[in-house]
């Protein structure tokens, strides 16, 4: 059987992925909670990945561009992204993100994640 494990994000390192994006994440057995810091113009491309994924917005304001439509996400927000669904996200404001993935995002592990590391391309519109 599993045993608990307890983190603090003070105690994570967090992780650089361009000059506008900081990351810090965790795994579970089947979970991934990463905590996302963006500033105001900071741009995720569009992208999809075979993960579940809930994203909390705690503070701030988010734009994500979906196949559906935009949906902008203030603090307290939670938007669903089902599997394989294309997205992008911009950040209106500084914002902070709680991302859960199911199953653990595997490419973030392993670093093949060149989509999140480059610079900032353009202001949030």
């Amino acid at each position: 059987m599993a045993k608990s494990t307890h983190y603090r994000w003070a105690d994570i390192q967090p992780e650089a992925m361009n000059p506008l994006v900081d990351r810090q994440y965790l795994t579970g057995v089947k979970t991934m909670l990463a905590r996302i810091v963006l500033k105001k113009g900071a741009h995720v491309p569009m992208h999809q990945h075979f993960h579940e994924q809930i994203s909390h917005t705690l503070e701030g304001a988010l734009k994500f561009v979906l196949e559906e439509g935009d949906v902008i996400v203030r603090g307290g927000d939670i938007l669903c992204i089902p599997p394989n669904a294309p997205h992008e996200v911009f950040a209106l404001e500084d914002s902070v993100a709680l991302d859960i993935f199911n199953p653990p995002r595997q490419d973030w592990i392993d670093g093949d994640d060149a989509y999140l590391r480059g610079a900032p391309e353009e202001p949030a519109k």
